[in-house]
């Protein structure tokens, strides 16, 4: 990103935010590759445009291959956080996490990890779970727990893959496999880890009994919030969706906060919702999920209705195990409030 490009993006970025504490997300590719000039250029910037009496926080996400000392050093003084993509195990992190040598990157990965807990950053590790290691919940889960980490998000791979016999590519992770990975997750959390461990899609699954929005798009009533930023300026609605079709602007010739309430954004939100198929209207668990991503909405309904999520299986799988024990402790916090 031109420094032309960086200037405008963070003072409309700060522009549009009407929190109290203004939230910058970078992503990539692998967004160290821009190199640490780069994102103290970013943090300057932030520093001379944020209004008084209000805070910046700036998370990215890394594959952890590039952290060193001066990577460290330099999150530590900005106060980032940080998540970092492990996958689990070396064997399981290292079957399709390979260097553009052709090499594996465990090593590097654990070793950048391992260098920011030295230096007492926030850290998040985002573990996609795939055709393999969804086989190894407990390993996986385990092995994160062994290296002392607290918050854990794991993202299932979904892969659309053309001319293949099921139409998704061969490392994707089967519909319902990710919904018993969680469920043993969830049981060992239960029993062992409860205020210890955070696990995104648990916490995620907690908050509509307690009234709570969710905070993360995927299981809102209506997504648009959460759009992308590229690299010349343009926006477009989702990063699940740099096409064309979703392109709304360019912030050199336009501004975030009109992209962002304008009509073709909140369009685009909306059909989230309005797009929902019956079978997803009438199921028990719809607050929990509320369709997941359209992205994944590629299947057919029971009933031969178009627009049901590829993981509908595993998310009435997992919701519906944990809902007794979520309805106790919302018994529980109502009853002491």
């Amino acid at each position: 990103m031109s420094k032309e490009v960086l200037e405008k993006y963070v003072i409309q970025h700060i522009e549009a935010s009407t929190d109290e504490v203004i939230f910058f997300s970078w992503h990539g590719g692998e967004p160290l590759l821009a190199g640490i000039g780069f994102f103290r250029s970013v943090v300057e910037l932030q520093k001379k445009y944020v209004p008084s009496g209000r805070k910046i926080l700036n998370g990215i996400q890394t594959n952890g291959t590039l952290i060193d000392e001066e990577w460290c050093s330099f999150f530590a003084d900005e106060n980032f956080i940080v998540g970092i993509s492990i996958d689990g195990p070396q064997n399981m992190h290292d079957n399709f996490r390979m260097t553009s040598a052709g090499k594996p990157s465990f090593t590097r990965a654990l070793k950048g990890f391992r260098s920011l807990k030295r230096s007492n950053i926030e850290t998040e590790i985002l573990c996609v779970v795939n055709s393999d290691n969804v086989n190894h919940p407990l390993a996986v889960y385990r092995f994160f727990k062994e290296f002392g980490v607290k918050y854990i998000t794991f993202l299932p791979l979904v892969e659309q893959q053309t001319g293949s016999a099921n139409g998704l590519s061969a490392i994707s992770v089967p519909s319902l496999a990710f919904g018993e990975f969680l469920c043993t997750v969830f049981d060992e959390w239960v029993e062992k880890d409860i205020g210890n461990v955070k696990i995104q899609i648990i916490e995620e699954a907690i908050r509509p009994a307690f009234n709570q929005e969710h905070t993360l798009c995927i299981f809102r009533e209506t997504c648009g919030r959460v759009p992308v930023l590229e690299q010349n300026g343009d926006f477009y609605s989702c990063d699940h969706y740099v096409d064309i079709d979703h392109l709304v602007g360019n912030i050199m010739t336009g501004s975030l906060t009109v992209f962002l309430d304008g009509e073709q954004q909140q369009s685009f939100g909306m059909l989230k919702k309005t797009t929902l198929p019956k079978y997803c209207l009438d199921c028990d668990v719809r607050s929990m999920c509320n369709g997941e991503c359209p992205k994944n909405r590629f299947m057919k309904t029971p009933d031969g209705e178009n627009g049901l999520n590829y993981l509908c299986g595993s998310y009435k799988l997992f919701f519906n195990h944990a809902l007794p024990f979520i309805e106790a402790i919302a018994t529980v916090w109502k009853k002491q409030k």
